[in-house]
């Protein structure tokens, strides 16, 4: 199975042990990388992906969509205050993923480019990437990240910002080639890996 290594590490592994107790006869490999792998060259059996898979042959299934917020820590928020709109970020250190970056994944720089503002992009205090070390260093003050839901969880102690702030998102998928469509290990996963989303 591959997939991204914040979506492998942040939500995927936290359901696999299920899988592992439910299913004993299947051996997992779990491949994180944010390059995608090709699967019609049998790079893996399936993939979870954060945008619909361009490959031809594959069966995909949508599985949900991954929401992003603007996040910092409660430290950052009494030394530097919270921004108001999206214009303010300028005042403000932003943590963002950097380079490189795939393509399909460019809108995780997203606090480097969006509002008007002079000087045609924002410079991050800090790159990183790595999604959950990006949360990490916000956790420890170093600044505004955007951050997935999945990796922000009630006793993380950050603070939501601008949460009316439309920003980006990403539909995730599950695809497998062809040629995999009468595994039966394959389908047990897919079928579980649909009903955890």
């Amino acid at each position: 199975v591959t997939t991204t290594v914040g979506l492998g590490a942040g939500w995927l592994t936290e359901r696999v042990q299920e899988f592992i107790e439910l299913y004993p006869e299947v051996s997992l490999q779990l491949i994180l990388a944010n390059e995608e792998l090709d699967l019609t060259m049998r790079q893996a059996d399936c993939a979870i992906r954060l945008r619909q898979p361009q490959q031809p042959d594959l069966i995909q299934r949508r599985l949900f969509t991954v929401h992003f917020h603007l996040y910092a820590a409660p430290s950052y928020v009494n030394k530097y205050g919270k921004p108001n709109s999206i214009a303010e970020l300028k005042a403000h250190r932003i943590v963002t993923f950097g380079v490189p970056v795939p393509a399909h994944l460019s809108e995780l720089n997203w606090l480097e480019t969006v509002g008007d503002f002079e000087g045609g992009q924002r410079v991050p205090t800090l790159q990183i990437n790595d999604i959950l070390s990006i949360k990490r260093a916000v956790q420890g003050g170093a600044g505004i990240a955007m951050l997935p839901d999945y990796v922000v969880s009630k006793d993380s102690g950050l603070v939501q910002l601008l949460p009316e702030t439309e920003v980006p998102s990403f539909d995730t998928y599950f695809a497998y080639p062809d040629a995999m469509k009468n595994q039966a290990k394959l389908h047990v996963f897919r079928d579980f890996i649909i009903a955890k989303a």
